[in-house]
């Protein structure tokens, strides 16, 4: 279904679709066969990483237009990211490793981030609570989220621990779905699109020493591999942070909002809660951030679904969530010791 209304959307059929890039839950020979395609360059790759391989084929002449495809039986198949069967599908996590000590959620290494973070600058959980709160915004006004409930900060405070410190509106929801776009050469989305969204720019920093140990999270909070990633994203495109309309950040547990303002800028390291709470990341904030409720009130598709949200944001079709006059969109992925970020934009 989401492939096509994805091809509906472009105007496109699918045999001008020449590159296929699968999401990891799917064999890429197997979805190739289910969408009747025969391309001349495929590959399998995560949200962020996808968008990336696509520029770098579409850059080196390897595919014109490439499909990105995404789909996730989770909630049906009862997967777990925590427990005795805490493989969540993807085998290469780092939080697999401690599994024989009994440490095997995600939760639960997030909870120890935020501790250790907190512990450090002083945050208090109370405006941790402004992630969710913001999220739920968005998703209150976004007619495709599963929660659809505003809440406030008392709502957040009075729900109940699952790993302390992190309660029950820091986790992403357990879902099905699927996602589809398509990233086509700039004369071509010219031609097919009267509204075309530009990948600016990308970039990316991988944190592996000690990573299996945790350490990178729990004394750096990854910002060295941000901020890296910062430099080369706000470089090569001659902006900055203030030149950012929205920021779209992968968000398994909210924990991840906070440490991306920081690394990326958005505000000075230590800030971040007062930075949320002062001025604000929901809609009428100084950075709206996670527009459409993000992995915490949207969907858990793993980072697929930022990447529409970027795209309808700078297109304005997003109704009462929209973003007045966007024309930039900053999306982050901080997993595993991997920072990768996108600048999407228009003209």
């Amino acid at each position: 279904m989401a492939f096509r209304e994805a091809l509906k959307d472009s105007g496109l059929t699918r045999d001008k679709i020449d590159g296929l890039i699968v999401g990891p839950e799917t064999a890429y020979e197997r979805m190739a066969e289910i969408l009747n395609m025969d391309v001349r360059w495929g590959d399998q790759a995560d949200a962020v990483l996808s968008v990336l391989q696509a520029v770098q084929a579409i850059e080196t002449g390897a595919a014109e237009v490439v499909a990105l495809v995404y789909g996730n039986d989770q909630r049906s198949a009862g997967t777990q990211y925590g427990g005795p069967q805490a493989m969540g599908g993807n085998m290469f996590l780092s939080y697999v490793y401690h599994a024989p000590w009994g440490m095997t959620s995600q939760g639960a290494l997030y909870a120890m981030t935020f501790r250790a973070y907190a512990d450090r600058y002083g945050i208090t959980e109370r405006e941790l609570g402004h992630v969710a709160v913001a999220q739920r915004q968005g998703s209150a006004r976004n007619p495709n989220a599963i929660q659809r409930k505003e809440i406030t900060l008392d709502d957040y405070m009075n729900a109940r621990y699952i790993t302390e410190p992190l309660r029950l509106f820091d986790y992403c929801q357990i879902n099905d779905g699927g996602v589809a776009l398509i990233i086509a050469e700039a004369s071509i989305a010219k031609k097919i699109s009267s509204k075309p969204v530009w990948i600016e720019t990308t970039g990316r920093f991988d944190l592996n020493r000690n990573a299996t140990s945790l350490e990178p999270r729990l004394t750096d909070f990854y910002r060295p591999a941000q901020q890296a990633v910062a430099r080369k994203i706000f470089d090569v495109s001659g902006f900055g942070p203030e030149d950012i309309d929205i920021f779209q950040v992968y968000d398994s547990f909210s924990v991840h909002i906070p440490l991306a303002l920081e690394g990326y800028g958005y505000c000075g390291v230590g800030e971040a809660g007062k930075f949320m709470s002062e001025k604000g990341i929901g809609l009428g904030g100084q950075l709206p951030t996670n527009t459409s409720g993000g992995h915490l009130s949207e969907t858990y598709m793993q980072g697929w679904a930022h990447q529409v949200e970027c795209v309808r944001q700078l297109r304005g079709e997003c109704g009462d969530r929209q973003i007045a006059d966007a024309k930039r969109v900053h999306y982050s992925s901080d997993v595993a010791g991997k920072a990768v970020s996108i600048i999407y934009g228009r003209d």
